[in-house]
């Protein structure tokens, strides 16, 4: 067997080239695609204040009137911005929870266990505390409160080597040291200060704007782009410290790089919808189990999590709109509910492996 320090650049260059893979949808990417349109174009012109069916719609098409003033402010100024931002906090929520899933190779290090989250919401209070509700000062206090959880989880869990099972269980120790934290903090500001935190900590897609969604977008935009100019060096990581540095990989850089990406991925839709739960969890299992990737059914690629993600995302604010006639609840109270369900199940299965 060959050595590390015998691999020639020749052979370093093959196996490099074969984690690249030429971007071609499955068909089951396809099929998750097109059940995201779906859902999305339903959710769009279907429901009160808007045609009242389907054959509704199709005959407003087909006889050029399309919709009157309410509709339409409802549909372009109420509803899509709100679709837009599931799609895009979904697809970077999963993403997020892949590259954790990846550094730690463990199906349960993923922002919602690691305390990720729960730091970026420590921010967005300590900002409303201290300054006000101001978008963009929230924005930073969001990735600031997750970088400083990150940070410590990191220091605490870091022993001569990134254990994955040790961070978890750190994360998880710092989470909840975070959450007394935010309830100490919410019990001392003023009320109106306490009613909004109350209302941001449930995570909602309420009162999202074209005006708050499209730069959110874009920095979500640049990270995602980010993030895929560092898959193959993700994937030389999953292979072992020391054979992705036997490649040429700065392993700490490179981790440390990851994590700074998938922290601001959860921390940026933290800032305007509070935190969702359960989607960075279970977008990465649930596309490697449903074999999104071309590559290996057993690893779960970053645009699969996305998809995944967002297609989880807007399932479930259709459901907090819909599920109950006359009764609407906030995102991030469906999310928690299923991830609870979703997690004592993973915990279960990996317990037998």
């Amino acid at each position: 067997m060959k050595t590390l320090q015998s691999l020639n650049t020749g052979q370093r260059v093959n196996m490099i080239e074969r984690l690249r893979i030429p971007f071609t949808l499955t068909k089951t990417q396809i099929f998750v695609l097109l059940g995201l349109f779906l859902l999305s174009t339903y959710s769009l012109f279907i429901g009160q204040h808007v045609s009242g069916s389907l054959s509704d719609l199709l005959s407003n098409l087909l006889s050029g009137t399309l919709f009157d003033p309410l509709q339409s402010v409802v549909i372009w100024q109420w509803r899509a911005p709100r679709i837009c931002a599931a799609i895009f906090i979904g697809g970077a929520l999963g993403v997020s929870g892949a590259i954790f899933q990846s550094l730690v190779k463990n199906p349960l290090g993923s922002p919602d266990i690691t305390g990720f989250n729960v730091g970026a919401f420590t921010g967005v209070l300590l900002t409303m505390a201290f300054i006000g509700v101001h978008f963009w000062l929230v924005v930073i206090g969001a990735i600031g409160g997750g970088l400083f959880a990150a940070m410590l989880v990191y220091l605490f869990a870091y022993r001569d080597g990134m254990s994955g099972f040790r961070l978890i269980i750190v994360g998880i120790a710092v989470s909840a040291m975070l959450s007394a934290f935010n309830m100490w903090l919410s019990l001392s500001v003023s009320l109106e200060t306490a009613m909004t935190a109350a209302l941001w900590s449930v995570g909602s897609l309420n009162g999202i704007t074209w005006a708050k969604l499209i730069p959110i977008s874009l920095f979500l935009g640049i990270l995602l782009v980010f993030s895929a100019m560092l898959v193959t060096r993700m994937k030389l990581l999953e292979m072992g410290d020391d054979l992705a540095a036997a490649l040429g990989v700065s392993v700490h850089k490179t981790r440390l790089l990851l994590m700074l990406i998938g922290v601001c991925l959860t921390a940026a839709p933290t800032a305007i919808t509070g935190p969702i739960a359960f989607i960075s969890l279970a977008a990465p299992q649930i596309a490697k189990r449903l074999n999104l990737s071309k590559q290996n059914s057993k690893k779960c690629s970053l645009f699969s999590a996305a998809l995944v993600g967002a297609f989880l995302l807007v399932t479930a604010d259709y459901l907090a709109q819909y599920a109950l006639p006359e009764t609407k609840f906030p995102v991030g109270l469906v999310t928690i509910s299923l991830g609870g369900v979703y997690l004592v199940y993973l915990i279960s299965n990996e317990s037998k492996n």
